[in-house]
């Protein structure tokens, strides 16, 4: 790790603080004061991801609350545990408990959208409202872009990660990830990748990548769940991510009753460069 990525992980590291949930270490980013938005990422990220999005929510008058996933980020991975999303549903339930957390409006993102949305069917009175950015709910449809396919294959995926190094991970996350590939500097590509495989080399990263729950009873379990949530929701969307396309984004809306989505300029990682676009849609929908 060179010193601008490292002090890029300290930086970060600074502006939190850490807990613990179900017995399992985490980290958590904080900023404002009002209603609770809690932030959940998916992979390859953490609380990282909203580095960005929480300055501009606390700007408008909202408490944004990121915090990472057990086997990412600066969170502890422990070598029993289950990493499938219904476990890691759980665990953020248990999160969500320890950081005092009361009746917050949600904000999901990738493989935090069937996590997130398994915590909001199981606690339906704790949540004011959801706001979905680029993530899924026909699960069973779903497909692991090609970035992403080989961390499911043992052995395969081991060898992946380890050459998921510069130049092939800025190449990745820039042409996956942003719209505007300006939006990220090099040691910023390098600090997810940091904390992705800090401590363990990605062992817990590759446990999540071949947890997802690819069926279709886990797709009629959040339609179905969603259906019955009767809570104000949006789709925010990076209009031209090539991760997850207009199919994913109709199923979310669908699932939602969400008939206009809020679409940005942007890729698959809008948070990098539409942060105040993700704010100011979250405090329109908590208004």
């Amino acid at each position: 790790m060179n010193a601008r990525v490292a002090a890029l992980v300290s930086e970060h590291r600074a502006a939190g603080r850490p807990f613990a949930a179900a017995g399992v270490g985490s980290f958590v980013r904080e900023a404002g004061d009002g209603p609770a938005v809690v932030l959940l990422h998916g992979v390859p990220a953490s609380s990282f991801l909203y580095r960005k999005v929480l300055p501009e929510l606390a700007a408008r008058g909202l408490r944004g609350i990121a915090f990472d996933l057990p086997g990412l980020g600066l969170a502890d991975r422990p070598g029993v545990f289950d990493y499938s999303w219904s476990g890691l549903a759980r665990w953020t339930g248990a999160a969500i408990e320890a950081l005092e957390v009361g009746r917050c409006h949600l904000v999901v993102h990738d493989i935090g959208g069937p996590i997130g949305f398994e915590w909001a069917i199981r606690s339906p009175g704790r949540v004011a409202s959801l706001t979905a950015l680029n993530t899924l709910v026909d699960v069973d449809r779903f497909r692991r872009p090609w970035p992403m396919q080989p961390f499911s294959i043992r052995g395969v995926g081991e060898a992946w990660l380890a050459g998921m190094r510069p130049p092939v991970s800025r190449w990745i996350f820039r042409h996956v990830g942003l719209g505007d590939r300006s939006a990220m500097t090099a040691a910023e590509i390098d600090a997810y990748v940091a904390l992705l495989k800090r401590c363990d080399g990605g062992r817990a990263f590759l446990r999540i990548m071949r947890g997802f729950e690819l069926t279709k009873a886990k797709r009629r379990f959040l339609s179905d769940g969603l259906a019955g949530l009767k809570v104000p929701a949006q789709v925010v969307w990076g209009r031209d991510d090539p991760a997850l396309g207009e199919a994913r984004r109709l199923a979310v809306q669908q699932a939602l009753g969400v008939e206009d989505p809020i679409l940005l300029p942007a890729r698959h990682f809008l948070q990098e460069d539409q942060a105040p676009a993700i704010a100011e849609a979250v405090a329109g929908l908590v208004r």
